[in-house]
């Protein structure tokens, strides 16, 4: 998979993002906005008025930090995908 495969489509800021090699997308079918993400990576994380999981403005988080965050969903409504293609989470 070329690196151009692991960016975000234009027009999905709030549920997809790249961070460096990181591609991050939320799926709001299955957030049901428990929050964890957003405890452990506020900077990052915010829930909308759907109280669904959303990616904030600007947003620059630590890598390894922002992983773990996305690990903490415990529906797995967040997937973490590297620059190689490897599912990192869930």
């Amino acid at each position: 998979m070329s690196q151009a495969d692991h960016s975000c489509a234009d027009g999905a800021p709030q549920t997809c993002h790249t961070f460096g090699d990181l591609r991050v997308e939320i799926d709001r079918t299955l957030c049901v906005g428990f929050g964890d993400c957003v405890q452990a990576a506020p900077e990052t994380f915010e829930l909308d008025e759907e109280d669904v999981a959303v990616f904030k403005p600007g947003a620059a988080p630590d890598r390894e930090r922002l992983i773990r965050a996305c690990a903490e969903c415990p529906v797995d409504a967040i997937t973490v995908i590297d620059g190689e293609g490897v599912t990192l989470v869930p």
